[in-house]
């Protein structure tokens, strides 16, 4: 008889049991919900580092268009003959390639890169659309930008301080990695026009034009 008593306190055993399954399933939903919020706020985030840099580059283009009286004085925008590079790169006075900066200046083709770059990606980074092309054209320029400041250096040739804060990492280095950042994470989907770039067929046989 004792053998067959078992079965009848076997529920009761297993009881216990079952209810801690329960506690411990509502822990993971509440885990869920957390990493959702969290996901969200982060999506969000990257679509307005992206639009705040994209800006960026399309002030640049308007001001060094315009003359709109920031960078480029009113009167010597590129609309009114003025060359949005002749001023900054001949004016370099340190790094390697100071003579060669020095030789591009004022060039039509320099100042048609320079600006179709500003506009370009600019236009692109803000729209959400072409992330990648933007990202490698943007760190082309920022590249040599970068090597036009030449951060290492402490002096220019003439002695005078360079003000460099930072031998490596600038402003230049930061928007690079900005805009590789928002091309890997594909932020242009968020307040942006990403998704439906993403739909064209052109693109869709293109990965790289994402």
């Amino acid at each position: 008889m004792a053998a067959h008593e078992h079965p009848h306190r076997g529920p009761a055993f297993h009881l216990p049991t079952f209810r801690r399954h329960r506690a411990s399933a509502a822990a993971p939903t509440s885990t869920v919900s957390a990493h959702a919020v969290t996901h969200t706020a982060g999506v969000h985030a990257l679509a307005a580092l992206r639009i705040v840099t994209g800006f960026i580059f399309l002030w640049a283009f308007l001001d060094k268009t315009f003359g709109l009286g920031y960078s480029t004085a009113s009167g010597k925008g590129w609309i009114d003959g003025g060359s949005p590079t002749r001023g900054f790169l001949s004016s370099l006075a340190v790094g390697p390639m100071a003579s060669t900066f020095h030789s591009w200046a004022g060039a039509w083709w320099a100042d048609w890169l320079f600006m179709l770059g500003l506009l370009g990606v600019g236009v692109a980074v803000m729209a959400g659309v072409a992330l990648r092309p933007a990202a490698a054209a943007g760190t082309a320029m920022l590249a040599l930008m970068w090597i036009a400041a030449w951060p290492p250096a402490r002096h220019q040739t003439d002695g005078s301080p360079t003000m460099s804060t930072n031998p490596i990492v600038n402003y230049h280095v930061i928007y690079a990695a900005a805009l590789i950042a928002m091309a890997a994470a594909g932020a242009g989907a968020t307040w942006g026009l990403g998704r439906l770039w993403a739909r064209l067929p052109f693109v869709r046989d293109h990965v790289w034009l994402r």
